[in-house]
C-alpha cells in the first residue's frame, strides 16, 4: 500500500529518457530529476558529493544534539515503528480488536523482448517461471515476520498471487491479495 501510495504521487519518468542515445537530455538534468524525485520520497536531498555528504552527516549529527526531549517527541510521534527518542520498535497492538485484515497490492517486472517470448512460450530453462513465481509469493508472505525485522507473527487465511504477461510493454503484471483475522495487517505480507 506504501508502494502504491508513493508511486501515485510520483511523476512517470519517461522510459526512453535512460535507455535511448537519441536526443537524450544532459546527464546532470537526469540526475537533478532524480534528486528531486528522491527528495519527495525521502524527505532530504541527497548529498551532492562525497565531500557534500560528510558535510550533512556532520550538520545532521550537531543538530540531533541540539535537540531537546520535546524537538525528538514531536519528530517521531507519528512513527509507529519509532520510540520517543528515535529507536526501532515493534507496535504493542494488545489493545487492539481482533479484525477480518485484506490487502492488496499490485505490481509490474518488465522483461524485455527474448525473456517475454521465452516465459509465453514457458521455455525457460528453468521451468514454468509463473508458477514457481507464485509459490515463491505465498512462501514468502507465510515468512514475512522471519524477513522484515518489526513485523508481526500473524496467521493467514489466505494469499493469493495473479500473474499476467503483458505483450504491450513485454512485462508480467502482478496482483496479489492476502488476509487473515488478527489484531494487525497484512499489507507487508502480500
Amino acid at each position: 500500500m506504501f508502494l502504491r501510495r508513493v508511486t501515485s504521487k510520483l511523476k512517470p519518468m519517461p522510459r526512453s529518457r535512460l535507455f535511448s542515445s537519441d536526443n537524450s537530455p544532459d546527464l546532470s538534468e537526469v540526475i537533478a530529476e532524480l534528486n528531486q524525485e528522491m527528495e519527495f520520497v525521502f524527505g532530504e536531498p541527497p548529498a551532492s558529493s562525497p565531500a557534500g555528504s560528510s558535510n550533512n552527516q556532520t550538520m545532521a549529527q550537531e543538530s540531533h544534539l541540539v535537540m531537546n526531549d520535546i524537538t525528538k517527541k514531536e519528530t517521531f510521534s507519528g512513527l509507529t515503528h519509532i520510540g520517543s527518542k528515535g529507536e526501532a520498535q515493534m507496535v504493542d497492538i494488545s489493545s487492539k480488536e481482533i479484525t477480518k485484515r485484506l490487502a492488496v497490492a499490485s505490481c509490474k517486472v518488465i522483461l524485455g523482448q527474448k525473456v517475454f517470448d521465452l516465459v509465453l512460450a514457458n521455455q525457460m530453462e528453468k521451468g514454468d517461471v509463473l508458477g514457481v513465481a507464485k509459490l515463491a509469493g505465498v512462501c514468502g508472505a507465510k515468512q514475512t515476520s522471519n524477513l522484515i525485522p518489526l513485523c508481526h507473527n500473524i496467521n493467514l487465511s489466505h494469499v493469493h498471487l495473479d500473474l499476467k504477461l503483458n505483450p504491450r510493454d513485454l512485462s508480467v503484471e502482478i496482483k496479489g491479495q492476502a488476509a487473515s483475522t488478527g489484531k494487525t495487517g497484512v499489507e507487508m505480507e502480500v
